[in-house]
């Protein structure tokens, strides 16, 4: 383990143990990294790293602190991580959002306010007459609304961090496949009787057999695409066919 390994692990373990709370301000550094036995080079690493992962806030000229730690802001990164991948594991994200996305429409089931069904019902009103662009923003406010009814804030948080990426195969179906809208309307509102009716089996399995469309839909088209971009690799392979006159050994005029 590295030396700033170790500090972010000395820190973390006073933010575990409550000798750090969030709001708090750290140590100065020279009182902190004497504390800890560290150097304070070490401590500036781990700081710093713990700042991208949003524990700490580090405030230029007044010092740093233990952030808010509320599972939106701790999750932040996973949407750096997630956008970073390519098309070709696009689908291993859509694999764990179908799980994830199960286990909060199955709690929602059992738990949905008053409040949020009538806002699921607002939504699965909207109709079939919209746009791409409309599709998508409706898609993204009803599952938003269907993890929050789930009450984990965690769980939400990191379906969100999903979205950057799954939100361009929302987009290229909306645009390619003939009925998209009125299909994702229809299985939305299959979803929301369901919860309505507090069917937890029911509720999980419609959200399943609207998450598996997508996922279909997109394992097709890229393999079609795949299946493309070989196709004009061989093209570019292959020698271009010789003139008449060169396969008879003519010169030409």
């Amino acid at each position: 383990m590295s030396v700033t390994d170790e500090a972010i692990l000395q820190i973390k373990r006073m933010i575990i143990t409550g000798e750090l709370r969030p709001g708090d301000r750290l140590p100065p550094e020279k009182e902190l990294s004497e504390r800890l036995d560290l150097s304070r080079s070490s401590l500036r690493e781990a700081v710093k790293a713990l700042g991208m992962f949003r524990v700490l806030d580090v405030r230029r000229g007044d010092g740093t602190y233990v952030t808010s730690l509320r599972p939106a802001l701790l999750t932040e990164a996973l949407s750096f991580v997630v956008d970073m991948h390519q098309d070709d594991t696009v689908l291993q994200l859509m694999e764990v959002r179908r799980f994830l996305e199960a286990a909060a429409t199955r709690k929602a089931a059992s738990m949905i306010s008053v409040a949020h069904l009538a806002a699921l019902r607002d939504e699965v009103s909207i109709g079939s007459d919209i746009d791409v662009e409309q599709l998508v923003e409706h898609d993204l406010r009803f599952h938003g609304l269907v993890a929050a009814a789930a009450g984990n804030d965690y769980l939400m948080s990191l379906l969100d961090g999903l979205s950057p990426r799954i939100l361009r195969a929302r987009v290229w179906r909306g645009l390619t496949e003939g009925g998209a809208v009125a299909r994702t309307i229809a299985e939305h509102s299959a979803i929301v009787a369901a919860l309505e009716l507090g069917q937890a089996d029911v509720a999980e399995s419609a959200m399943i057999v609207h998450i598996n469309g997508v996922e279909q839909w997109l394992r097709v088209t890229l393999r079609a695409q795949e299946e493309a971009d070989a196709r004009a690799a061989q093209d570019e392979d292959e020698p271009a066919p010789e003139s008449a006159g060169q396969q008879t050994g003519e010169a030409p005029q």
